[in-house]
């Protein structure tokens, strides 16, 4: 599930999960259902704005580096201390997120690494296609909370991406009406846009679109 296959299945609205791909259109949080909403930025059209110039300006001192993944006792362990800082369900471990148990890897993964001296401090995890990167997983170490990491390795596999000539970065989906995929939009928003699963197409973003989607997935509709 390399280059240009990997692209035309995230054209699609399709996923990583483990070893496979996968897609959804309907998610239940506490005995409700909310609909899903799959995300892309058009990397030519992302300018960033005040907010995404003053995190990057906030983490310049620290070093970043990409590079082919490679499970570590280090990224594990920085995994592990991340998991125990959040309010939310989340995997076992970097293994148990990308292979459970899997002892070989279909997709082209990498990873940023933000350092600040030796000391690892923040990861995201991508696959990457011939024209665009699949962001997978980002986690941080919690004291370093207030410098925005989450946002700030969004911003890092953008750079990467544009230095390669990609297209676009999928970030994975948002939820209506459930606030805490939101940050996915942070990056852009301008430059971000929805799949319309009526239509199998992609469409520029609006709270207008997803909520017109979100009617029609449920069976709301006019």
């Amino acid at each position: 599930m390399k280059g240009s296959k990997l692209d035309l299945y995230l054209s699609y609205g399709y996923f990583r999960m483990h070893q496979n791909l996968f897609t959804c259109r309907v998610l239940q949080f506490d005995d409700r259902l909310y609909t899903a909403h799959w995300l892309r930025l058009v990397l030519d059209e992302v300018q960033y704005g005040k907010k995404q110039l003053q995190v990057l300006k906030r983490n310049a001192a620290f070093t970043v580096t990409v590079k082919p993944l490679m499970l570590t006792v280090e990224l594990e362990s920085l995994y592990a201390t991340y998991r125990r800082s959040i309010d939310f369900d989340a995997s076992e471990s970097v293994e148990a997120c990308l292979f459970t148990g899997d002892t070989f890897t279909v997709f082209e993964t990498y990873v940023v690494e933000v350092r600040d001296g030796r000391r690892l401090i923040a990861a995201g995890i991508f696959d990457e296609g011939e024209e665009s990167i699949a962001g997978i997983l980002n986690f941080y170490d919690p004291a370093y909370r207030r410098y925005s990491l989450g946002k700030f390795l969004m911003l890092q596999k953008i750079e990467h991406a544009r230095r390669l000539g990609k297209v676009f970065y999928y970030p994975g989906y948002l939820v209506h009406e459930y606030p805490k995929f939101d940050y996915k939009l942070f990056p852009c928003e301008a430059a971000t846009e929805v799949f319309d699963v009526g239509i199998n197409q992609w469409i520029p973003f609006s709270w207008e679109a997803v909520a017109e989607q979100s009617r029609g997935i449920l069976g709301l509709g006019e």
